[in-house]
């Protein structure tokens, strides 16, 4: 196992003191910092901090938004906390927020006003800067080019990146509107679908989630929290609390050993849990505010070297890329029947292009008729998973899909 490092602040408080006089004075001192505290006007900002207009609400992701009459791009403040130097401050009480760049550059906008001040100079924002969703958005091209950070758009992935080299912040974005808190009946919606290839008719399982609405939550769980172990897909979804769950990578499944060990990478909460070099099958990886991309095995190293990767899971072969079918199973390493030429119960994973993600189970299915199916069911990208047996689908407390056998780890939604 390997672990990401990841940066964290620790703070420790020590008391000492004997006897009565110092624990009376103790008891004074605390008197005296409550009133002063109580000093302090409502709203103020004593340090920097993510703009939130609603500490109360659910936290949002780190989503760009677009508005869709005018086309513009908004960027929460709260993720330019720390790019290149910068520092938010947010004042509660005139609605105000100050983003300093060291000495070089600050400048201070207000919500819902187009005035704002670079250096001390005033200017006219395009747009004003706004809340939703208990965050701050502000224009993020005054942002580009005041503090001098590049945006690179990315149709792709649907993400746009501000800045460059280390000092790089890519976002997911969406339609203003589109990731706000939709509860869990619109944000994660569960159909029997029936779908036509090639003259014949499917019946699947399908679910899809929206990935961009605040309370989704995706993780790469593994039977009995260890790599080695199996579990029953419907009890592993429970003791996580999921929603949703689908059936992850290959493994084992038929060595007699109680290891019965997964193939293929596996990153869940930022840890590498599995390793597979060499392995050139395609991954599902996602970031932290669930920025979901698919990604050849070969690319695994530098992209969880970038230390965003929040989880991953590697099965395959694509079967979308791009809006269209795409499978070359022999590319991936692929040898066995089960997957160049034969049909069986299957499990797979879609991404649409904006920003949901579809989980589907069929039966009987050849792998270039399941790419069809999901090219069918919406996906701009698309993956097989493990299949036959481990075929499974839970949703709301039960299955969609029975698998017929313990799964070594899966995919999982949670909505909080």
């Amino acid at each position: 196992m390997m672990n990401r490092t990841r940066s964290t602040r620790t703070k420790t408080e020590t008391e000492t003191g004997t006897g009565t006089s110092l624990r009376s004075l103790a008891k004074r001192l605390l008197a005296l910092g409550l009133a002063l505290v109580c000093l302090i006007p409502a709203g103020s900002s004593l340090a920097p901090a993510p703009a939130s207009a609603a500490a109360t609400a659910a936290p949002a992701k780190n989503v760009v938004l677009l508005d869709a009459a005018s086309g513009h791009a908004f960027v929460p403040s709260r993720a330019l906390n720390g790019l290149d130097g910068i520092q938010i401050q947010w004042d509660a009480s005139r609605q105000q927020l100050t983003l300093a760049q060291g000495e070089a550059t600050t400048a201070i906008l207000r919500v819902g006003s187009a005035k704002a001040e670079v250096n001390g100079e005033p200017i006219t924002l395009t747009d004003a800067p706004f809340t939703e969703a208990g965050a701050t958005y502000v224009p993020l091209q005054f942002v580009s080019a005041t503090f001098q950070l590049p945006a690179e758009w990315d149709k792709t992935a649907g993400a746009v990146s501000l800045g460059q080299g280390d000092a790089r912040l890519t976002l997911p974005y969406a339609n203003r509107g589109t990731a706000s808190t939709a509860g869990a009946g619109k944000a994660i919606v569960s159909e029997r679908k029936t779908f036509k290839v090639g003259g014949r008719s499917f019946s699947v399982q399908m679910v899809t989630i929206s990935l961009m609405d605040p309370k989704v939550r995706l993780k790469v769980a593994l039977a009995g929290d260890t790599v080695g172990k199996v579990e029953e897909l419907s009890g592993l979804a429970k003791r996580h609390k999921a929603v949703v769950a689908v059936n992850g990578t290959f493994f084992n499944a038929y060595t007699n050993d109680a290891h019965k060990a997964p193939y293929g990478y596996i990153v869940s909460g930022g840890e590498l849990k599995m390793k597979a070099s060499g392995d050139k099958r395609t991954l599902f990886t996602y970031d932290s505010n669930l920025l979901a991309r698919l990604i050849p095995g070969a690319d695994f190293n530098d992209a969880f070297g970038a230390g965003t990767m929040e989880g991953a899971l590697q099965a395959g072969p694509r079967l979308v890329v791009n809006g269209k079918v795409a499978i070359d199973v022999k590319a991936e390493g692929f040898k066995d029947p089960k997957i160049l030429t034969g049909g069986g119960a299957r499990s797979a994973l879609g991404l649409t292009r904006d920003h949901k993600l579809i989980l589907l189970t069929s039966g009987g299915a050849t792998i270039p008729q399941l790419a069809e199916i999901m090219k069918q069911a919406g996906a701009y990208q698309a993956m097989n998973l493990d299949g036959g047996a481990s075929s499974g689908l839970y949703y709301n407390g039960k299955y969609l899909t029975p698998p017929g056998r313990k799964i070594s780890n899966a995919l999982i939604v949670t909505y909080q």
